[in-house]
């Protein structure tokens, strides 16, 4: 069930674009309360599959894949619409695609992105990364964000109404674009303890599995020694 939800997000999400480029303040609207249902439905997957104990690694991995594709097409959606400079969705793929391949690593050993068995090696990464507050706080920066430049493409250019006039107040507009920064650098400064941490898991990990091919040797020798006698 949480992964069919994770499924109805994504086809949602390519009616928004559909809807984006088709322009208009109708269109704008509808496109930024599926936006609002979009991002919300990222909460509501995870909560069906813990209260119907069907949590998984699969699961899981397709919901923070889900994520991804939701987060990177929409900044490129703006950008390509000339409302954010290019720049953006460029660094949040770059971002997005190496704090991935990163935590990927930690999966065979049992790991999750999220929760208590993650590979944070500080509680300050845990609290920037993995914790409730941080990511609720970049999940609503997102989704206002994205909200409010769905707003731009529709009564950002001269259009009549009560949105619009909304759209030309200057404190509306600050706020506004305050929070599409505000997003933009929680992608950077939750990026970055990903990658550090990462490679320290690597570099213990590397340790480890020397350590134990070191001390597995004298016994395969010795086996093979008896082998042979």
């Amino acid at each position: 069930m949480a992964n069919l939800i994770t499924i109805f997000r994504l086809f949602l999400l390519f009616v928004v674009v559909a809807m984006l480029y088709r322009g208009g303040t109708g269109l704008a609207i509808m496109s930024m309360v599926l936006i609002a249902i979009v991002i919300a439905g990222d909460g509501v997957d995870g909560y069906v599959a813990r209260r119907r104990g069907t949590t998984s690694r699969f699961g899981a991995v397709f919901d923070i894949a889900g994520d991804r594709v939701v987060e990177m097409v929409l900044w490129i959606i703006f950008a390509d619409l000339d409302v954010i400079p290019i720049w953006i969705p460029l660094l949040v793929v770059t971002r997005g695609s190496m704090v991935d391949a990163m935590r990927s690593l930690s999966y065979a050993d049992g790991m999750t992105a999220f929760g208590e068995r993650n590979m944070m090696r500080s509680n300050l990464t845990r609290w920037l990364t993995a914790g409730r507050f941080m990511r609720g706080v970049y999940g609503y920066a997102k989704a206002i964000a994205f909200i409010f430049l769905a707003g731009e493409v529709g009564f950002g250019n001269g259009s009549s109404g009560i949105l619009a006039d909304l759209y030309d107040a200057s404190v509306f507009r600050f706020l506004g674009w305050l929070t599409v920064w505000t997003a933009v650098a929680l992608t950077i400064v939750r990026g970055i303890p990903v990658i550090v941490d990462s490679l320290q898991y690597l570099s213990q990990s590397g340790d480890s599995a020397a350590t134990h091919r070191s001390t597995a040797r004298p016994t395969d020798h010795s086996s093979a020694s008896s082998r042979q006698a």
